[in-house]
């Protein structure tokens, strides 16, 4: 752990060199602890892959002292971290139907699956909550299989329809409104992720715990989901094509 400066009121606290679940555990362990013993101090805090952006008050206190408290409470955070694995789960629906699984074709032909393979893959692996940003929501979950990793698209969608599941590299996320982006959709989930009654939006958190469980396109319109008209008359056109099947 080391903290630098970054300018009279904000430093940088760097916890590794790379992603790990034991990072994400790490600052998922701490952000609560430094709300919770400097909070008549801060002003903001943002969790990332590796580092903690911490911005206090300057009229409040000094960068001397507040370096020092700082390291204080760091210093009891390590003595805690056997805590640090109790991180919540969060289970989600997801459909991987044809009509949502809009870069299914393309995420085959990269990775040498069929679809329902890669849906196995998909669902069967326990993601970690490594960043939130891009969006109020977008949480940035590691580590996908080596399997069915796949690069952006070279050319982002204009829009991403609200819920997609996505694929980047080694990270899945899901887009929790329609926005544009470039990332390989390869499902779609009915739950809404953005709730104004939350302190930070969304049900994500630091060092959370992600699994998507598959369900039918039935159980995704009961509840909630959306398919818009023009979706299902892409797979209508698609089927002959691209052999596709529900997942239940």
């Amino acid at each position: 752990m080391r903290i630098t400066p970054v300018n009279e009121n904000t430093v940088m606290v760097y916890f590794a060199d790379r992603t790990s679940p034991e990072t994400a555990d790490n600052i998922a362990a701490i952000c609560p602890l430094l709300r919770a013993e400097l909070g008549q101090y801060l002003i903001d805090i943002i969790p990332s892959y590796t580092s903690i952006l911490v911005t206090f008050d300057l009229i409040a206190i000094g960068l001397r002292d507040f370096s020092r408290m700082l390291k204080r409470v760091l210093a009891h955070a390590e003595q805690m971290q056997h805590q640090a694995g109790l991180s919540p789960m969060i289970e989600l629906p997801v459909y991987y139907g044809p009509e949502v699984s809009l870069d299914a074709e393309e995420i085959s032909r990269h990775t040498g699956l069929d679809f329902k393979q890669i849906i196995e893959i998909h669902a069967s692996t326990v993601y970690r909550v490594y960043a939130i940003g891009f969006a109020p929501g977008f949480a940035y979950l590691g580590n996908t299989d080596s399997r069915i990793q796949i690069p952006r698209k070279q050319t982002p969608r204009a829009k991403v329809p609200k819920g997609s599941l996505a694929l980047a590299d080694q990270q899945t996320a899901i887009y929790p409104k329609s926005s544009p982006g470039g990332w390989q959709i390869i499902g779609r989930t009915p739950v809404d992720l953005i709730d104004f009654e939350r302190d930070n939006l969304t049900m994500f958190e630091m060092g959370a715990r992600v699994k998507f469980n598959p369900i039918s396109r039935e159980e995704f319109l009961a509840l909630g989901g959306v398919i818009e008209t023009d979706e299902y008359a892409r797979v209508s056109d698609a089927a002959a094509t691209m052999p596709v099947r529900e997942v239940a």
